[in-house]
């Protein structure tokens, strides 16, 4: 059988034009790459990413769509900083509406049909019945045939579904941002691969390329820490986000190997808000000057082999 390939994007906010930026790069080196991909994964902000290029959208066009992002729905105002402490800091149907001229009224279904793609993005969904029990769930979006696939979504809203990270914005149609359930959705993608009833495809058969929106290393000094929660506070949103990436590298790693995947995850020369739309050009630029040879040389070697 000829390979199953699979792109994963994940989460990071305003940080996803540095990744557009880098796929961008890629994609100049290797220009079959994004045909060539069968299955596209992205969480949060990744799933703009994972979509768009799914759809069809060149990766030069998804970094003006992150610089619009950053402008326009991620515009700071007094009001913005009067009400954030109550309210959610930003519009999340600002994002809709700079999404809709892209995307218009496609379903998941629409890439499937006229793409070939198949496409996965994580949400939480806040009252779920399961069982008949009401309860707070993840969901994953996906496009694979079957009767737990969600092609009659809109892609806008599924987007915007797993966008919507609390405090930053409110929940959208009921769903918060995907990072909650999984901001780095490789082993997703891949789980979501190898199902029975959805990918179908063995394990053996899959190639995974994950790409990151930037790592900026954090830790806590010291070795005793009797900390309550005022003082937890500042730590406990990266420290679970970036222990929810690392897992989820160790799991890809040990089952498909070097070989089968590869993770590009370059270091961050500052530390940079989910947020921080000021922070842009800075973003770009870093961006340009990573190293992108090894990456390269593994998807033209291992990839598309």
């Amino acid at each position: 059988m000829s390979s199953f390939r699979i792109l994963s994007f994940d989460g990071g906010g305003v940080r996803g034009i540095y990744t557009a930026v880098l796929i961008n790069r890629i994609i100049q080196e290797v220009p079959d790459l994004i045909e060539e991909t069968q299955f596209f994964a992205g969480s949060s902000t990744g799933s703009i990413l994972s979509m768009g290029l799914a759809y069809g959208i060149p990766p030069a066009q998804l970094i003006e769509i992150f610089r619009a992002y950053g402008q326009k729905v991620l515009h700071k105002s007094f009001a913005v900083n009067l009400g954030q402490v109550v309210n959610a800091k930003y519009d999340i149907m600002k994002l809709r509406q700079l999404l809709t001229p892209y995307f218009g009224a496609s379903i998941l279904l629409d890439i499937a049909k006229r793409r070939g793609k198949n496409i996965l993005v994580p949400a939480f969904d806040l009252d779920a019945k399961v069982d008949n029990i009401r309860t707070w769930k993840p969901k994953i979006f996906h496009n694979f045939s079957g009767e737990q696939a969600d092609n009659g979504e809109l892609v806008v809203d599924v987007i915007s579904r797993s966008s919507a990270m609390p405090i930053l914005f409110p929940s959208f149609q009921g769903y918060i941002d995907g990072s909650v359930v999984a901001v780095n959705p490789s082993m997703l993608a891949l789980s979501q691969a190898i199902d029975k009833n959805t990918g179908r495809q063995d394990l053996a058969n899959l190639r995974l390329l994950s790409i990151n929106t930037g790592f900026f290393p954090r830790y806590v000094g010291g070795t005793e820490h009797d900390w309550g929660l005022s003082k937890w506070s500042f730590a406990l949103t990266p420290l679970i986000l970036d222990s929810q990436m690392g897992i989820s590298n160790y799991q890809c790693t040990n089952l498909l190997g070097d070989l089968r995947y590869h993770r590009l995850a370059p270091l961050l020369p500052k530390s940079i808000a989910l947020d921080d739309a000021d922070k842009m050009d800075d973003l770009m630029d870093y961006a340009r000057a990573v190293d992108i040879k090894p990456t390269v040389e593994w998807i033209k070697k291992r990839y598309l082999t």
